[in-house]
């Protein structure tokens, strides 16, 4: 069954001054799911509390690469305890990016961190932004990423809204990649002249065929992350909500 999830970076604003109230606050509106970015000094037990307490799971976590490479027991350790097995790359600094040889080194690197997760259980993702859409010697450097990592080893967590914004077509990619697309992110966009993000639903982004072709590669996650807003946060991810479960 298709479950909905929502990216805390989206309403950072109110996590940084009160994560456990927020989660409260996300589970009321109905997501099924919370997608971590950052726990702002809060202990695990007392998140995982909270989450219980209003019946409501971990999607993932967003690990920077150095955090999860050189401090792995530790980020695994917390991890459990939240009961999250889905873990997140965020993001990809010029030096892992910037040549051939480097995407195949961060390649390497994250088929190691992945094997390690699958040994416990499990599953490394990364999340796409705009510049892995950008090109190296004729390749893109997400598709040079994906498939110089072992399939079970690396998953994408694919941010529909980047595609779109880079002139490409998110429903390409995803059919391009399949089942290694095991986590959606869904973010809207205003529209081809103004690309901030939006209120999810009330857009340009085809969410219907998006999420119709997720279903069909067994996608679980459809997570929500919306970083502009014009009104309330949480009223506003609210009316995403409801938007997305309508169409799922």
């Amino acid at each position: 069954m298709q479950k909905i999830g929502l990216q805390l970076y989206s309403v950072k604003n109110l996590t940084k001054k009160d994560l456990l109230g927020t989660i409260q606050g996300v589970a009321k509106a109905g997501f099924d799911g919370v997608e971590f970015a950052g726990y702002f000094d809060t202990p695990a037990k007392e998140i995982k509390k909270v989450m219980d307490d209003n019946n409501i799971v971990s999607v993932g976590a967003h690990i920077g690469i150095e955090a999860i490479s050189k401090d792995f027991n530790r980020v695994l350790d917390l991890e459990k305890e939240l009961g999250n097995t889905n873990i997140v790359i965020p993001y990809m600094g010029e030096e892992y990016r910037d040549s051939l040889d480097a995407i195949k080194k961060t390649g390497d690197l994250f088929n190691e961190i992945g094997a390690r997760l699958k040994g416990e259980g499990m599953q490394l993702y990364y999340h796409n932004h705009g510049f892995e859409f950008e090109q190296i010697e004729g390749e893109y450097i997400l598709d040079r990423l994906v498939f110089n990592t072992e399939p079970d080893n690396l998953h994408l967590e694919f941010d529909t809204y980047w595609a779109e914004y880079m002139g490409l077509s998110s429903i390409d990619f995803i059919k391009k990649y399949g089942q290694r697309c095991s986590m959606l992110h869904i973010k809207e966009m205003k529209s081809l002249e103004d690309k901030r993000n939006t209120i999810v639903g009330q857009g340009i982004m085809d969410f219907e065929t998006i999420t119709s072709l997720g279903k069909e590669f067994g996608v679980k996650w459809f997570t929500i992350e919306q970083e502009q807003f014009e009104g309330d946060e949480m009223d506003e991810i609210s009316q995403g909500y409801l938007y997305l479960k309508g169409i799922l």
